[in-house]
């Protein structure tokens, strides 16, 4: 008796080891720019313009502009949307941080970020430092590829490093 009760906690115990659902995800991107920290925070801190520096976003909308609780939508290029609220915004340490609401077109789910600007190691430069944390869109086991967690992080990735890029190129003219 003792022999089967052993072997079924045994079994039920690698089940629940074997049963668990998708990974936190995390990246962290960033570059240096060849400009003043005050000049780049000016840049990317309007809550409503990411279409100014992002070249994947066509348009967007915010309920209230750069306040906390602000929602925006953003309209992305050949189409898909996706919404976000400002949790928070520091003047003062040139950060805020967001959560998407609704990621549409990108293939995560419970997404936070945040972007700081801070001066650079060499005089004049800015370093912008955009981290997020996610899970994949699919939350049961084996998901399709493309909605894998290798998926979910080459999709924020390839976002960060488009956009930081081009962030860099606007700014240094």
């Amino acid at each position: 008796m003792r022999k089967v009760l052993f072997s079924m906690l045994l079994m039920s115990l690698a089940s629940v080891a074997f049963a668990h659902g998708p990974s936190r995800q995390k990246v962290v991107e960033t570059v240096t720019i060849k400009a003043a920290p005050d000049a780049v925070w000016t840049k990317v801190k309007d809550f409503t313009k990411l279409q100014d520096w992002h070249p994947a976003v066509e348009s967007s909308t915010a309920t209230n502009g750069s306040k906390v609780d602000s929602v925006r939508t953003l309209n992305l290029k050949g189409g898909g949307k996706v919404i976000e609220t400002l949790e928070g915004l520091s003047e003062e340490d040139k950060k805020f941080n967001y959560r998407m609401k609704d990621g549409g077109a990108l293939p995560v789910s419970n997404y936070t970020s945040t972007m700081t600007v801070k001066a650079g190691e060499a005089a004049g430069t800015t370093t912008v430092e955009w981290r997020g944390a996610f899970y994949r869109s699919y939350p049961n086991n084996n998901p399709p590829p493309e909605q894998n967690d290798e998926a979910a992080v080459k999709a924020i990735t390839g976002v960060y490093q488009t956009g930081l890029a081009n962030l860099k190129k606007s700014l240094e003219k």
